[in-house]
């Protein structure tokens, strides 16, 4: 793991009735790797060294701040 890798933040996971949300903060030496004009693929984002569990999706960027990621997975069924 690079020093750049230990300084991404992950949010606590957050939920409404049909998803799991958090938000992945890069730092700026790795944020100049994410794409400017699309969403990243899963093999993507763990190739800039994002790590977390299996399901999540690159759903949504946040224009004004694009060293954030933000993700969700589908909730199981009740």
């Amino acid at each position: 793991m690079t020093n750049f890798q230990k300084q991404i933040y992950y949010s606590e996971k957050y939920c409404d009735e049909k998803y799991e949300y958090r938000h992945v903060v890069l730092p700026k030496e790795i944020a100049k790797l994410v794409p400017k004009n699309k969403l990243m693929t899963e093999s993507e984002w763990r190739g800039i060294g994002v790590q977390q569990s299996q399901g999540w999706i690159h759903y949504m960027k946040h224009a004004p701040e694009p060293h954030i990621l933000l993700f969700r997975r589908s909730l199981p069924p009740v």
